[in-house]
């Protein structure tokens, strides 16, 4: 059985980990520049314009106002989420806590304007309204491939 000390230097032998001295830090920084979310937001918004048009063109204008509708029950919250993230926080855990609190409110949110739809979108289509949230919520991963910098892993 091996003592704490033997596995501490055992780990220690282990790990590859060396610390970025402040250039190397300040060159990663600038070869891997932050995503702004209101970047995301933004290619959200466009994403649920151009699926409420196309809906609006194939089906008419109800499927169309409710694939806008759809796309605006993502984009909303995201952009309060993005809203309330931004602020500092002074530890770890506040961020966590924030981070936390933020997709609560998001998810809260779209649960609310979902249940509002049939209200709120004269003949409103299901279909188009969930095709509006899909294709918006993807507009993630087109913000996230279009980023400069990123690099594919094959």
């Amino acid at each position: 059985m091996k003592t704490a000390a033997s596995q501490a230097e055992t780990e220690d032998e282990d790990s590859d980990f060396k610390p970025l001295s402040a250039q190397q830090a300040a060159e990663w920084r600038q070869r891997h520049p932050t995503l702004s979310p209101w970047r995301i937001v933004a290619v959200q918004v466009l994403v649920a314009a151009l699926v409420a048009l196309a809906a609006r063109w194939w089906a008419g204008s109800a499927a169309g106002w409710s694939a806008g509708y759809g796309g605006l029950a993502v984009v909303l919250p995201a952009a309060l989420f993005a809203r309330g993230m931004q602020r500092r926080r002074s530890s770890a855990g506040a961020a966590m806590a924030a981070l936390m609190g933020w997709e609560l409110v998001k998810i809260a949110l779209t649960v609310a304007m979902l249940a509002a739809a049939p209200r709120l979108v004269p003949g409103l289509s299901w279909l188009a309204l969930l095709a509006g949230m899909v294709m918006t919520m993807k507009a993630y991963w087109i913000a996230l491939l279009a980023r400069s910098g990123v690099r594919r892993t094959d």
